[in-house]
């Protein structure tokens, strides 16, 4: 082990994506056989596990932890392992996952949670991004998140990849690979700001409609290496890039190559596609993991490790003389790009209400509307846009960052105290002079109330009212991109904060909201 860890700092690197199954967590029985590392004989596997871990942010090498498969057995395709909840049910994933952040909480190396491998169909159902169901990978991960944050360790990074297969894997029947294109349309809110990374898979032999098979299971579509440099760049940012690229979004957020390499046996088309895909990465200044470090094959011309170690002892390195992929990914490691500590930007968060509470405040209480859907900020943010039907909302800290007043509680408002008759006819919820909006409640598509909380400067500069029930009332700007897809949006300008929501009398929709000045 201490070899090992030597050498993956010699190579450059500065973390490791370090897999466990949930089988290991709970797995009693004493390893044994172990001749390099004897001093482990007698331990649980997950005893090694820590071991690992230990040894690893030790050296100043970065973990992060992932849940790679429920069994212990090598996945991937059709082997038990396909969903979170696969063998298992969603609240024992969930907790395991408690279990883990909180075991490697006081290590500060442990940086990252890679919530679980490749999500993908099984023999009869697909996943999907924000249907509400028991296949629901994007409930499921917002869920873990958020419990992890909560109840383990508020400081890990939290990595949710996409949708890596839906579909029968047959040609002449619908399939493709989404990875992260749901997001576009609804993106994860966390209960903690700047926590979420996004993480996709790319490989030569994969497409965006290509199972990666040969043989059986092999659809005819194009593989990436099949693919011209000008249609593999378009390709991969449609299907992950973008998510990292387009700033001032509610998806925007870092995206995190977690798989990714090339043999080095490759010629031909493996080999360009390997060499576009490391100008990718430089290009769109991406992070990304390779997968895999070291190699479980012996034959050199079918190695796609960074690092192969033979029976004689022997150390193979991509870095050797006689290796072609060693000045790229040298180019690679070397890139500059982003780091260290970077300019803060604004942020914008989509809530999203129609199958359960988006509660994304710690400080507001969990069931501060008992019997509706909530929708509420992250405690750092405040409400800026609503959606009249869909239950949807946009929150930032553009302009102010966190507006909220240390110590104070959250007000619910559910009957009318405006201040000005800035909706006539309709019935309005505003909240107090000196307070402004983190979430409202629904009954289906009619508001229940408005929940406000103190500001931290002067707020109750006049306003001005914004109407969704016939269309979109958005800056021209675009900022914060389309939060509700379908529906119609009232939203403020940056600089602004909401401050009430009115509707027509009877319990109606949202209407109209009231927006003020920050300054």
């Amino acid at each position: 082990m201490e070899t090992l860890v030597h050498d993956f700092k010699a190579l450059g690197l500065n973390s490791v994506r370090l897999p466990f199954s949930n089988q290991m967590i709970r797995d009693t029985r004493p390893v044994k056989g172990l001749t390099a590392n004897p001093g482990m004989n007698g331990l649980t596997p997950l005893e090694v596990f820590d071991n690992a871990v230990h040894a690893l942010t030790g050296a100043g090498l970065a973990v992060i932890l992932n849940n790679h498969s429920t069994s212990t057995r090598w996945c991937c395709g059709l082997d038990g392992n396909e969903f979170w909840n696969s063998g298992q049910s969603t609240d024992q994933w969930v907790n395991d996952w408690v279990f883990l952040a909180e075991r490697y909480k006081n290590d500060p190396g442990v940086v990252g949670a890679d919530l679980r491998n490749e999500v993908r169909r099984d023999s009869l159902y697909d996943p999907n991004w924000g249907w509400g169901n028991n296949t629901d990978w994007e409930a499921a991960a917002e869920l873990a998140g958020n419990r992890i944050l909560k109840d383990a360790n508020p400081n890990l990074l939290i990595m949710i990849e996409g949708l890596n297969w839906q579909g029968i894997p047959l040609d002449g029947f619908p399939h493709e690979r989404p990875i992260l294109k749901p997001v576009r349309v609804n993106s994860v809110t966390l209960v903690r700001s700047h926590k979420l990374v996004y993480a996709a898979h790319f490989y030569g032999f994969i497409g965006p409609n290509h199972t990666g098979a040969s043989g059986m299971g092999e659809t005819h579509d194009p593989r990436f290496r099949d693919l011209s440099r000008e249609d593999q760049f378009r390709a991969m940012d449609e299907l992950a890039g973008y998510v990292a690229t387009t700033p001032d979004q509610h998806f925007t957020a870092p995206v995190w190559i977690s798989e990714f390499d090339g043999s080095k046996g490759d010629v031909g088309k493996d080999k360009a596609w390997f060499e576009n895909m490391i100008d990718y990465l430089i290009d769109r200044d991406l992070d990304f993991a390779w997968w895999p470090i070291v190699s479980f094959r012996h034959d050199d011309q079918d190695d796609w490790s960074l690092l192969r170690y033979d029976t004689d002892g022997s150390r193979h390195s991509v870095f050797d003389s006689d290796d072609w992929r060693g000045p790229h990914v040298r180019r690679l490691l070397s890139a500059g790009g982003m780091t260290g500590q970077t300019d803060p930007v604004r942020s914008w968060s989509m809530l999203y209400g129609p199958h359960s509470d988006d509660n994304a405040s710690l400080r507001a209480a969990n069931d501060w509307d008992p019997g509706a859907r909530k929708l509420a900020c992250p405690d750092d943010q405040r409400l800026v846009g609503i959606s009249n039907k869909g239950q949807r909302g946009l929150c930032t800290d553009a302009t102010q960052g966190d507006l909220w007043t240390p110590g104070t509680e959250a007000t619910m408002v559910n009957r009318e105290q405006p201040t000005t008759d800035w909706a006539p006819g309709l019935t309005k919820y505003q909240c107090p002079d000196g307070q402004f909006m983190i979430g409202y409640s629904l009954h289906g598509d009619n508001l229940s109330a408005i929940l406000c909380a103190q500001g931290l400067v002067p707020v109750g500069a006049p306003g001005r009212t914004l109407w969704d029930d016939r269309g979109d009332s958005r800056p021209a700007s675009g900022e914060g991109g389309d939060y509700a897809s379908g529906y119609s949006k009232a939203q403020c300008d940056a600089d602004e904060y909401a401050a009430g929501i009115a509707f027509r009398s009877g319990g109606g929709r949202p209407d109209a909201l009231y927006c003020r000045s920050l300054r």
